[in-house]
């Protein structure tokens, strides 16, 4: 439906339903059932479509004659005087104004809409934030006055207390580097070295660094290749071997004992290829997985802090495969396992 009527539309069918309210109360107090209406029901469908179209009528003419008087007004002030109006153009531009209003209407609503969305993921990113900086420092600081106020002399037990303040020390620095990174991606400030490689040799590099990791953390890390030839695709090398580390070991947090990290690299067409990095552990559930690339979000709230890291594994894969102008995908299912898949511009041959 037009939105010119759109108005007129939604209070004809408000004055309706208020209207049926009322002499269905009515009714049933004074007579203590509905039947009569039920048995005259043609009767009551015809008088109540007739009130929908009468409201609509007037309302839909008070609109306009509102509007109309408006813009005459408006009009008279612009126009030199003894310049007669012109109707004809005058009802074109109440049309039109009205059309106009009605979309900045429904536009304004949509950006009200977006403001509360940002204004609540602002509040939860500070709230995240806070948190993941009080932890470690509160642990530094706890060690460190430990030692101040004890007056600790075993050399053994000041070592053990400054090793773990240290380890906080490292995670505050860890999280201050991210988020360093992830705003220089937004602002621009950082570039890319876009260079040809072979997208093969750079993940049997990653499976032979990750290997050890892989053992101590009970799982199989495989790298699944059907082509012998190079695979040569664009894109940074660091940066990629950074997000192909941070997928590879976020498999690992959320493995299973005796568990599966595969990398297949699969080709979407001429240009593009997929990387895919998948396992078999816990899974996440669906409604997770919008939010999986913010920053700080957790989907185990109460997951230990302890296994190092900043948090931001993720919002940084998402910054630097955009950075690339490539897509990443996640596909989920609890306790069934992850798919983190990646796309990159394939070099012709």
């Amino acid at each position: 439906m037009n939105q010119r009527f759109s108005t007129a539309l939604q209070l004809s069918l408000l004055i309706v339903i208020v209207f049926s309210l009322i002499v269905g109360i009515t009714f049933y107090l004074y007579e203590g059932s509905l039947d009569p209406l039920f048995q005259a029901t043609n009767y009551v469908v015809i008088c109540l479509l007739a009130l929908f179209i009468l409201s609509f009528v007037l309302i839909q003419m008070i609109i306009e004659n509102f509007i109309l008087t408006k813009v005459k007004s408006l009009y008279q002030d612009l126009l030199p005087t003894g310049i007669p109006l012109n109707e004809d153009s005058l009802q074109k531009d109440v049309i039109s104004i009205t059309q106009s209003l009605q979309k900045f209407a429904k536009e304004s609503k949509l950006e009200i809409e977006l403001l509360k969305d940002k204004e609540n993921y602002r509040r939860e990113f500070i709230g995240n934030l806070a948190h993941e900086l009080k932890t470690p420092m509160f642990t530094v600081q706890g060690f460190i006055l430990t030692l101040l106020d004890n007056d600790v002399t075993d050399e053994k037990t000041v070592k053990k207390y400054l090793k773990k303040a240290a380890n906080g020390v490292d995670r505050l620095g860890f999280i201050i580097k991210d988020l360093d990174l992830i705003t220089q991606f937004e602002t621009g400030v950082t570039t890319l070295n876009v260079e040809q490689f072979d997208i093969a040799d750079l993940i049997k590099d990653i499976v032979e660094m990750l290997e050890i990791k892989a053992k101590k953390s009970g799982v199989n890390l495989q790298f699944n290749s059907n082509q012998d030839s190079p695979i040569m695709v664009l894109g940074d090398t660091e940066r990629l071997t950074q997000v192909l580390t941070n997928l590879v070991i976020n498999s690992f947090k959320y493995g299973v004992e005796n568990g599966t990290t595969e990398i297949e690299i699969g080709e979407l067409n001429e240009t593009k290829i997929l990387v895919r990095v998948i396992d078999n552990g816990k899974g996440i559930a669906e409604e997770h997985l919008p939010r999986l690339f913010e920053r700080f979000y957790r989907v185990e709230k109460t997951r230990n802090r302890n296994e190092g890291g900043s948090g931001l594994g993720l919002a940084i894969v998402k910054h630097i495969i955009e950075a690339h102008n490539e897509k990443i995908f996640v596909e989920s299912t609890p306790k069934v396992g992850s798919e983190f898949s990646f796309t990159l511009s394939r070099v012709k041959a």
